[in-house]
């Protein structure tokens, strides 16, 4: 009972590739967020969130956590669940799910540094936001409803 002999199983459909996409934002009247510049393709050159690929095995608050500190430098901020997304088309390396988190902090309390494959990091206003690469500009959509639905 509860073994399956050590078989591996196979299934017919594809599976995508499986991403965290993380927004730092500011606790202020005018909310800030981080963005990172993109160092490598697709999009180089162009402002994101920090983010990227799920481990094998790996939690996906974890995931984030650990992409956070790579290409920003900024530990333990307090992650929320906060959209997935999945449209075709969104990242042009393939079918690519990505699980978004938010985090609120205090507006001075991180000094990010940019690292790993951010070529820059910087705070923009979350309503004079730059173009932004993959579907981000939709997740921070998202981002302003949820902190929107938090003041009601």
């Amino acid at each position: 009972m509860g073994t399956n002999g050590g078989q591996k199983h196979t299934y017919e459909y594809p599976r995508p590739a499986l991403t965290v996409d993380v927004a730092i934002v500011t606790r202020e009247a005018n909310p800030r967020v981080l963005l990172i510049r993109r160092k490598n393709d697709p999009f180089a050159g162009s402002w994101a969130l920090p983010g990227g690929f799920v481990d094998e095995n790996e939690r996906l608050a974890d995931a984030a956590r650990r992409e956070l500190v790579e290409e920003t430098g900024v530990e333990g901020a307090d992650l929320e669940q906060l959209y997935t997304t999945g449209d075709p088309g969104r990242d042009p390396r393939g079918w690519t799910v990505s699980v978004a988190y938010l985090a609120q902090v205090a507006p001075d309390s991180l000094k990010p540094i940019a690292a790993d494959d951010a070529a820059e990091v910087g705070w923009w206003a979350l309503d004079a936001l730059p173009p932004l690469a993959f579907d981000h500009a939709m997740l921070l959509g998202r981002v302003r409803a949820r902190l929107a639905d938090r003041t009601a």
